[in-house]
């Protein structure tokens, strides 16, 4: 019989990281934890069981994200390496709301190497930096291209998508265009070409 609770603990454990993990992408981080009970259908107490602080409830979800994305891009290497970074990138770019106004705690947990949290979001950009190296090879994306490079670009392609009506599909697509481009020499910078003397 002792199977039964379990079961139903780790099923709420699941749902509540589901539910919250909607409730951040529209809200933000301070996205209200009884709506988020409310949602699972559970009480708030059945919440705080499993998650003490809105920082552990983060942090599992979070967690839970890398995971999914770690998976997705292991996934994908067996894809067209252009066409598998550009679809992983949306996939990153489209959960990324749920980063907004990460409390300091949590942050601290990402930059500390001994924590699972950093263990989690390491291992996800380490298949990011492969699917990255596979289009680097094909010749999609330039050999300078760094993978934290490319993570913040879609994080900030998401950024500017949630402030404009251009869709984040769109903006990754120039994006990723771009940087196939050869890179400009060092020291150099883009500016009007001069007109040729008489």
């Amino acid at each position: 019989m002792p199977e039964r609770p379990r079961a139903d603990a780790r099923r709420n454990h699941d749902l509540l990281v589901t539910v919250a993990a909607e409730a951040f992408a529209e809200q933000g981080a301070d996205a209200s934890l009884r709506d988020i009970a409310r949602r699972a259908g559970v009480g708030i107490g059945t919440l705080y069981r499993h998650f003490p602080t809105r920082e552990a409830l983060l942090a599992a979800l979070l967690d839970h994200r890398f995971a999914l994305l770690r998976t997705s891009a292991e996934a994908l290497l067996a894809a067209e390496p252009a066409e598998a970074l550009r679809h992983w990138l949306t996939e990153l770019a489209h959960g990324s709301a749920t980063y907004r106004g990460l409390p300091e705690s949590v942050l601290a947990a990402l930059r500390d190497e001994g924590s699972g949290l950093h263990a989690s979001c390491a291992a996800m950009r380490a298949a990011a930096a492969r699917l990255l190296a596979r289009a680097q090879e094909a010749g999609a994306v330039a050999p300078t291209v760094t993978p934290e490079e490319l993570l913040t670009l879609a994080v900030g392609a998401a950024w500017g998508s949630e402030r404009s009506a251009i869709p984040v599909e769109r903006l990754l697509s120039l994006a990723i265009d771009g940087l196939a481009a050869v890179p400009r020499a060092s020291g150099t910078a883009a500016g009007p070409t001069a007109p040729p003397r008489e």
